[in-house]
């Protein structure tokens, strides 16, 4: 199967800028039909920022398709700004674009960080959620954040973790998390740049099952890697700015949104355990794991699933 299980590629109908307070500007834009069911497509990272291959998950013929850019990242300003950049002001942003937009309520798509975020604002503004479609569940917990930064994925991927290590002295390694925020939030420019390259390029390399050059470079180009590299190195300091098993904890509170979960089977970035315990507390939720596939929405078998996901809640949101 190849990426012909995406819709084809669309343009935007129209795209803006919108100030969300007096220091960051968020890029939105829209496509689709206008008088479809609106969508909110949540990106990763936090840092990556969205792609126009994004919009083609839905059918442009039911979906009014929502894109950002997170606080930080894409065409969002000021680039890779950690200032006033939470999990709790990005769910503010979501409220404000919905407002501007003229939204009631929305379909919220989010894959990997974009799944923490959308479970985030699911909890926190339940009546403006029609349904959630989510992607590589990452919890946001201290042993979620371990595994892939510190010891876990290192053992299954040791020849890239050594890429990985490199620009970190062995004295620092045993908080090699802390030890790169010290480099990305330092005055060192070139040490900064050094270190936004390893990071991002550690998580390009071990998104697919099998590597991609296109999602390697996505992550390499160094406007992306300063991003995704420090505000990943922020949020994740910070435990994604939640409390301890925070998201799982008040799935309860939600349990009648609908749900679909859909998470490949050899994720070695966010392991098939943290959606297994999402759909342990949320069992409502249809979980599908998806055979022969890593963590990226790059991988075809996981874009099929995604496809008819958004399908099946076309259907289900005409109906009601």
């Amino acid at each position: 199967m190849n990426k012909s299980a995406l819709y084809p590629p669309i343009r935007d109908n129209h795209h803006f800028l919108l100030p969300v307070d007096n220091l960051h500007t968020l890029y939105v834009e829209e496509s689709g039909e206008p008088n479809g069911i609106p969508v909110v497509f949540l990106h990763g990272g936090p840092g990556s920022g969205c792609e126009p291959w994004h919009r083609r998950f839905f059918d442009p013929e039911r979906y009014r398709i929502i894109l950002f850019d997170q606080r930080g990242c894409g065409r969002s300003t000021p680039h890779a700004s950690l200032e006033r950049n939470t999990t709790w002001d990005l769910v503010a942003d979501m409220e404000r674009i919905r407002c501007h937009l003229g939204i009631e309520e929305w379909l919220v798509f989010g894959g990997s960080w974009g799944s923490t975020l959308g479970l985030a604002y699911a909890q926190t503004h339940p009546q403006r959620v029609t349904g959630l479609i989510l992607r590589g569940i990452f919890l946001g917990r201290a042993q979620d954040i371990h595994w892939f930064y510190q010891e876990g994925a290192s053992h299954v991927f040791p020849d890239y973790w050594q890429d990985f290590l490199a620009p970190i002295p062995t004295e620092e390694r045993d908080n090699l998390l802390r030890a790169y925020y010290r480099r990305l939030t330092g005055e060192n420019e070139i040490a900064g740049m050094q270190a936004a390259k390893a990071w991002s390029q550690w998580e390009g390399r071990t998104a697919n099952l099998v590597p991609l050059e296109s999602t390697v470079g996505h992550f390499s180009d160094p406007y992306t890697a300063k991003s995704v590299a420090r505000l990943e190195t922020h949020y994740f300091i910070n435990q994604a700015f939640l409390e301890p098993d925070q998201l799982c904890s008040k799935m309860a509170e939600i349990a009648d949104i609908p749900g679909i979960i859909i998470h490949g089977r050899y994720d070695m970035i966010c392991p098939l355990q943290q959606a297994y315990e999402l759909h342990k507390a949320w069992p409502e939720a249809d979980l599908t794991i998806v055979p022969d596939c890593g963590h990226a929405a790059s991988e075809p078998a996981i874009q099929a699933a995604l496809v008819r996901a958004t399908d099946f809640m076309a259907d289900k949101l005409e109906i009601t």
